[in-house]
This record gives C-alpha cells, sequence and structure tokens, in this order.
C-alpha cells in the first residue's frame, strides 16, 4: 500500500513532525472516565450478590475532552468547546486541560451534571458502568452560544465529537454547521455506546469517523460488505474522505477526489498487547484528522490514526497518545517488514 502511493516512512514521521503547525477547534460532549479498581472478596449467601473490597477510583478526562487533549499531546494547538455541571467533576476537567494549555470554552449549567462513566473494575474484568448523566438536548439558548464560539474562534479545522449527551440532536446540528467558516476543515466523528446517534447528520464534511455499527445503523444496512457499505455512506453524507472504524479489524478508508472517483484502502490493526481498548477511536481522530490537513492522504492519515490507536489500546485507561509512542511504533513497523524507500 506504501509502495503504491510512494510512501515512506520518513514521510510518516516528518508528518507528525509537522503537527506543531496546526491549531484544532473541537466541539462535543464532555466525559469524565472514571475507573473504580477493587479485588474480589466472594458472594453473598443470601442473594447472588458480589462483594469487592474497593482500592482505588482514578479519573481521566474522556469523550471530546480527550480528543483536545491527543491533539495537543501530538503537538497542536487546541481549543475546547463543551458543556459541563456544576460540580467536582467540572473542576476536575478544568485543572487537567489548564495544565495542558488547551483554551476551555466551557458553558457551565446548574440544572444538568457533568457526564461521568464509572466503571468497577475487579482483577481486570469490568463488572458494572455506573453513568451519571443528563442526555437531555441543549437548549436553542446554549446553542447560539456554541455557535458563537464557533464563529469567532480561528483555527485550522474543527472536529465535532458526537457522544450524544446533549450537545448534538437534530435542532441543533444543522445550526452548528452553518456557524463553521467556508475554508475550515470540518472533522465529524460519532461515538455513541449506549444512545442513537446517525453519522449521516453530518453532512458535506471533509472527513468522517463512523464505526461500522454506527455506519450499518445510519443506513439501516446490516448485510452489505465493508467495502459497499463505505462507499454508499460516503455518497449518503456527500463527504469527501471516511475512515470506518472495524475494531480488531483495523479501518477500511474510501476517498473521493475528481481525478479517480473513488479509491480505498484497508489498514490492520497495529496492536500488540492489548490492554484496554477504551478511548482508541479518540486516538485515532485526533492523529488521523492532524495527519489529513498536513499530508492531503487519506492513506497516510489511516496509517498513522491506525497506529496512534493501537497505541492507546496498549495503555492502561484514558491516556492521551504522546507522539514518542507512535515513533516507536513505526520503528517496529518498519523492521518488521524491511521495506525501504
Amino acid at each position: 500500500l506504501m509502495n503504491e502511493n510512494s510512501i515512506s516512512f520518513a514521510t510518516i514521521r516528518d508528518t507528525i513532525k509537522k503537527f506543531n503547525k496546526l491549531k484544532i477547534h473541537v466541539v462535543g460532549d464532555t466525559i469524565v472516565d472514571s475507573y473504580t479498581r477493587t479485588t474480589l472478596i466472594g458472594g453473598q449467601t443470601k442473594t447472588p450478590t458480589f462483594s469487592v473490597l474497593y482500592q482505588n477510583k482514578e479519573n481521566y478526562v474522556g469523550g471530546a475532552g480527550v480528543v483536545a487533549l491527543h491533539l495537543k499531546e501530538a503537538g497542536a494547538k487546541v481549543i475546547f468547546t463543551t458543556i459541563m455541571g456544576k460540580d467536582n467533576d467540572n473542576k476536575f476537567i478544568q485543572k487537567t486541560l489548564n495544565n495542558k494549555k488547551i483554551k476551555l470554552n466551557s458553558i457551565v449549567l446548574e440544572d444538568r451534571p457533568t457526564t461521568n462513566k464509572n466503571v468497577i473494575i475487579t482483577d481486570n474484568y469490568r463488572l458494572l458502568k455506573i453513568d451519571t448523566l443528563d442526555n437531555q438536548p441543549i437548549s436553542k439558548k446554549i446553542t447560539d452560544k456554541i455557535s458563537n464560539f464557533i464563529k469567532k474562534e480561528k483555527s485550522d479545522s474543527i472536529i465535532f465529537s458526537d457522544f450524544r449527551h446533549g450537545i448534538f440532536h437534530k435542532t441543533s446540528i444543522k445550526k452548528l454547521i452553518n456557524s463553521i467558516s467556508r475554508n475550515i476543515y470540518k472533522v465529524a466523528d460519532s461515538q455513541v455506546a449506549t444512545r442513537w446517534g446517525n453519522i449521516s447528520d453530518f453532512k458535506k464534511f471533509d472527513i468522517i469517523f463512523p464505526n461500522e455499527k454506527e455506519a450499518r445503523f445510519s443506513l439501516g444496512d446490516q448485510d452489505s460488505n465493508i467495502s459497499s457499505l463505505a462507499r454508499r455512506l460516503l455518497k449518503e453524507t456527500e463527504c469527501k474522505n471516511l475512515i470506518l472504524k472495524l475494531g480488531s479489524k483495523g479501518v477500511f478508508s474510501v476517498a473521493t477526489n475528481k481525478i479517480k472517483g473513488d479509491y480505498s484502502s484497508s489498514i490492520p490493526s497495529f496492536c500488540d498487547n492489548l490492554i484496554d481498548p477504551v478511548g482508541a477511536g479518540d486516538a485515532l481522530l485526533a492523529y488521523s484528522t492532524l495527519s489529513m490537513l498536513i499530508s492531503k492522504s487519506i492513506v497516510v492519515s489511516s496509517i498513522i490514526g491506525s497506529l496512534a490507536a493501537a497505541c492507546e489500546c496498549e495503555i492502561d485507561g484514558n491516556v492521551p497518545v504522546k507522539p514518542e509512542f507512535v515513533f516507536e511504533k513505526i520503528d517496529k513497523l518498519e523492521k518488521t517488514i524491511s521495506y525501504k524507500v
């Protein structure tokens, strides 16, 4: 694939080194991912209830917030626009993003909590997830505030990171899209875990990042093969590029241009030691977006995004991927296939 597209490992490394030239505006739902770690004591004798001993609790900025952190860790300048509640999770997010020098446009709502997803872990098994959230769609007033931030902030690209926890809904999406300047590179990602989202709501974007389930849901298509599914979704959304996330199978990318019509590529997963897959899609989104802006190549973008996703899978917790981790993956990959240009 690299040979066919005249891509060398030097090209991939140079693309990552240029990320610091970019400024990205992320708009989306903030989540605090909590990992409550325990050890199993035993079961109750009277009821089928697990008994666990509390060890510790770790909090991570997740959702669209960790997308912003991935972008910043990769080297870009970052603006983040979101909604949060007036609570301790709000303070945790603000402190984390301020320490990373990410500009935060936070709309604080006293009538709803900051979204928190607390998973109870015992001996690396996830027993239960406890969500604290309010998925009620944001009002017109809040939509207008976010729209004004979009109009005001100058950036090379805007990313709509949709987890369907209030910001993006049928009424707000059209207004938020119309607020984007024409020269801005438009990116959309749908990562809806327990709710319904529709990636096809984001029309005429430069690149979108659905997973297979979301793609099939948006098209009402359970049967088509991956290639047909991706091409049909690209046509339906009128987007220029699409990277379809396939979990452990990697990604399938398809792009259109006036000369070639459409061209596609399949990239395998580069994960060598799966520890925690949470956040892999966020890492892919961040690194692929930056790569597209620098290289203008869907192939380079897919490779670098897949490498970053693999790095995230090999880290415990929702932690931003550092470029040095990706460089290590590149070195290992280059040695494995002994490829030179």
